[in-house]
């Protein structure tokens, strides 16, 4: 493949970016399913806050239904999988149209999720689909610029929520690292200092989080 336009760059980038978004948010909505049933004090509230999602549900009900089914909901975990489509099946050419078959298939199962009676069966289903996504991604996609595009958005996503949700430091400094050489090889303009910074800030003995949302937000000209 000869030079990728701006455009691709920024297609393939928030390709990976979304399709990582569903994959992290599914798996935490999957884990805490269990608390939004039976406990009264599960704090739906601070996890919008923390994604700087409004709360627009109302109730731990309404967003137990709501944030992984509703595509009215711009911020929903299938909003991000049809904007994740959006943007795959713009690039059929340049990632296959078998790496496109899977983001499909988790589009298919999360349908078949809002209807089950067992939703986090097919949940499982579309988090299998999505790391065949990536498996299949590196499988058969020739340019190595491009896998290194997706897979930037895919780390610099991963940064950014664990950042928000202040997820264990030792998890947020892996991901910081394995981000750092995909940026480097990516082709993206990119802050180098604050790449710098960002390091230096997972690797301190007490993590600033908001710091690391901050410069996570700012690394990138995508």
């Amino acid at each position: 493949m000869g030079i990728i336009s701006v455009e691709q760059t920024n297609r393939l980038y928030w390709l990976g970016r979304y399709s990582e978004r569903v994959y992290t948010t599914l798996r935490l909505y999957s884990d805490s399913f269990d608390r939004l049933i039976d406990i009264d004090s599960y704090d739906y509230q601070e996890f919008c806050r923390r994604l700087d999602i409004p709360d627009v549900y109302g109730s731990r009900e309404s967003f137990k239904e709501k944030y992984p089914f509703d595509e009215e909901d711009t911020n929903s975990i299938i909003s991000n999988l049809i904007r994740a489509y959006d943007n795959a099946i713009v690039l059929r050419e340049e990632i296959g149209s078998e790496t496109l078959s899977y983001i499909q298939l988790a589009i298919y199962d999360m349908h078949k999720a809002k209807i089950s009676r067992a939703p986090l069966i097919e949940m499982q289903s579309v988090i299998d689909n999505l790391l065949a996504f990536w498996g299949i991604a590196d499988d058969i996609i020739d340019s190595e610029q491009i896998r290194n595009i997706i897979k930037t958005g895919k780390r610099v996503e991963r940064v950014d929520l664990f950042g928000r949700l202040h997820m264990a430091a030792s998890g947020l400094t892996r991901e910081v690292h394995r981000l750092i050489p995909r940026v480097e090889r990516s082709g993206i303009k990119y802050d180098k200092d604050g790449l710098n910074c960002l390091k230096n800030l997972v690797e301190a003995e007490e993590i600033d989080y908001y710091k690391v949302v901050y410069e996570i937000e700012h690394l990138l000209e995508v």
